[in-house]
């Protein structure tokens, strides 16, 4: 395998990882739009419940009002035939069975009157769900489409990506493909890695042998790690280069620390000499002048 070829194989990894990061983060917004949509999706539920609840509260309020229709209907001939009865059981019987119409009846309207309070908050409850899912579908939307046009952005890059992947592995060598994409098929990310500056896979870290580190770097044959089974590739010159550069730029926005050694303290030593020479002399101008008042007294 050529240095060629190599350089290929590792950029057909680094385009895969972007392929690979793509997905990751398209993947990534299905909880976006769940937790966006949650507030909104909530009172959607309870207001298909209402509506369903309302919808069965009105069914049940037409039963009751057709069977009260009913038992007053029945009531109101129970009444005419209680005027022309003959004798008196029969009498007896009609008003057994016109009290039991009128307490059904009773019954009935009673249960129309709670149903239709029932009804009445169900239908203030229904109109506030509604107001405040309108309100949240609001909020919703700019911040659903906001998370599309990313998602859409994503996808375009991938698709991109795909393209791009399908030009570059045209010209690869179809038995270097078929081994970089058997490694990478079991789900790994790394399927070339470079040797490190003391020889070793920078994917496991193991020594590689002094010959297959000389065969990586100046070889034309495909080496494998031993110890992981990646394909080994030299480290590229620019690499190193921006380490050292790397090292430079830290050094230069290191701290400045007081001078030490033989030089500073030799400097030091000069100055405080000056100095001292400098004190000597004033004092002895100063002795001096003084002994030339006492003569002159």
């Amino acid at each position: 395998m050529t240095e060629q070829r190599r350089t290929a194989l590792k950029a057909l990894q680094k385009l895969d990882l972007r392929i690979q990061d793509a997905r990751k983060r398209i993947g990534e917004f299905d909880p976006l739009f769940e937790e966006v949509e949650e507030p909104a999706l909530i009172l959607e539920t309870e207001l298909t419940s209402s509506r369903t609840r309302l919808k069965e509260m009105k069914l049940e309020q037409r039963r009751l009002e057709l069977s009260t229709d009913e038992k007053q209907e029945r009531q109101k001939r129970l009444e005419e035939r209680l005027s022309s009865v003959r004798n008196l059981r029969e009498e007896a019987a009609v008003s057994a069975e016109l009290e039991m119409v009128k307490r059904a009846l009773q019954n009935d309207e009673q249960e129309a009157y709670t149903l239709m309070d029932q009804i009445r908050k169900v239908e203030e409850r229904l109109a506030e769900v509604g107001a405040a899912f309108e309100e949240a579908t609001a909020l919703v939307e700019p911040k659903k489409e906001e998370l599309l046009n990313q998602r859409a952005g994503v996808q375009s890059e991938l698709e991109s990506l795909g393209k791009e992947r399908e030009t570059f592995v045209g010209s690869m060598a179809a038995e270097e493909l078929r081994i970089y994409e058997a490694i990478r098929a079991g789900g790994r990310r790394t399927a070339v890695a470079e040797l490190t500056e003391d020889g070793a896979c920078s994917n496991c870290f193991g020594v590689v042998p002094l010959q297959l580190q000389n065969e990586v770097r100046h070889g034309d044959a495909l080496i494998r790690c031993e110890a992981c089974g990646v394909i080994l590739a030299a480290p590229e010159p620019e690499s190193a280069r921006e380490v050292e550069r790397e090292v430079e730029r830290e050094v230069e926005a290191a701290p400045v620390t007081e001078a030490s050694g033989p030089s500073a303290d030799g400097e030091g030593d000069a100055v405080a000499d000056e100095e001292d020479e400098e004190h000597a002399g004033a004092a002895a101008v100063r002795d001096d002048e003084a002994e030339g008042t006492l003569d002159g007294e």
